[in-house]
């Protein structure tokens, strides 16, 4: 089995430090083709010449991680299929401009042991334009499930910080319920944005990572949850939408039919799930709104 020192790459209690910044340039047809593949009707997100036409917010947390620093002898490396998005968190400082170049400057912030065998992730990256405005924030959690097979990384003793949290939802009916259904080539329209891991599409490959299908992107259900959630609260407003953090406690699959729950948590918050029939797939999470 392969060990980790993650103690030597991240005092505890600390963050490593933050990479070079990464120069991403992005256009018309790369914000298209991401509202398209999370599920966006709203034209103002999918239709360019709408007079409203915008960035959707989530759409840069797919760089999520760039550039940031990792000794990959001190922290465990997975192929692919056994590495798995764990937790999201999002905020929005500025909106993005509808094309450009922007830079993403990114640090691990934490890496911790999560049951047998797998090692557990965290980043934090920035987004900032070109007037050097910051844009966006954003920390995400990831699982190494093994290096050659699954649960093959060595128990190892956790270092640095942790932006998980715990966060219970109402015991009531929730104030705001939303269905969706996933459509069966939602993960193929979705990979096109730049997410290629063959988790998604290839039967073999989600075979070894071990589930029985392929499995929708967890940034796709993220991007749902997001949009479902501007939708019912904001009538689709971008300029209203500030922070969303989720976890992904179970994999959606494509034809899957996605029910977000949320309840009121004080003003312009609320604290919500994600269910397939009798499965939580999303928890631990909130959204805030203006």
């Amino acid at each position: 089995m392969a060990v980790y020192n993650a103690q030597a790459a991240l005092p505890d209690g600390q963050s490593g430090p933050w990479g070079e910044a990464v120069t991403i340039s992005y256009d018309q047809r790369d914000v298209l083709l991401y509202a398209v593949g999370i599920g966006i009707t709203d034209l103002r997100y999918i239709y360019e010449a709408h007079d409203e036409f915008a960035v959707f917010p989530t759409f840069s947390i797919r760089w999520g991680g760039a550039g940031a620093p990792v000794d990959s002898a001190h922290i465990p490396g997975s192929p692919g299929p056994l590495n798995i998005d764990a937790e999201r968190y999002l905020e929005v400082l500025k909106p993005l401009p509808r094309r450009g170049t922007v830079t993403v400057r990114s640090c691990l912030i934490g890496v911790h042991p999560r049951g047998k065998g797998n090692g557990f992730c965290e980043y934090e990256s920035i987004v900032t334009d070109e007037d050097g405005e910051d844009c966006v924030r954003m920390v995400n959690g990831s699982f190494r499930r093994g290096v050659e097979k699954l649960g093959d990384i060595e128990p190892f003793e956790g270092a640095g910080q942790t932006y998980s949290q715990k966060i219970a939802v109402p015991d009531r009916s929730p104030d705001v319920e939303t269905s969706v259904t996933i459509g069966a080539n939602q993960a193929h329209i979705y990979r096109l944005s730049g997410d290629y891991n063959s988790l998604h599409i290839d039967p073999a490959a989600a075979q070894f990572g071990g589930f029985e299908t392929p499995i929708l992107h967890g940034l796709c259900t993220f991007g749902h949850c997001a949009q479902s959630l501007l939708a019912g609260l904001c009538d689709g407003d971008h300029t209203r939408f500030k922070k969303i953090k989720v976890r992904f406690s179970s994999p959606v699959f494509p034809g899957d039919d996605l029910k977000i729950r949320a309840w009121s948590d004080g003003d312009g918050r609320v604290v919500f799930e994600g269910v397939v029939a009798d499965r939580v797939v999303v928890s631990n999470a909130y959204f805030e709104y203006a």
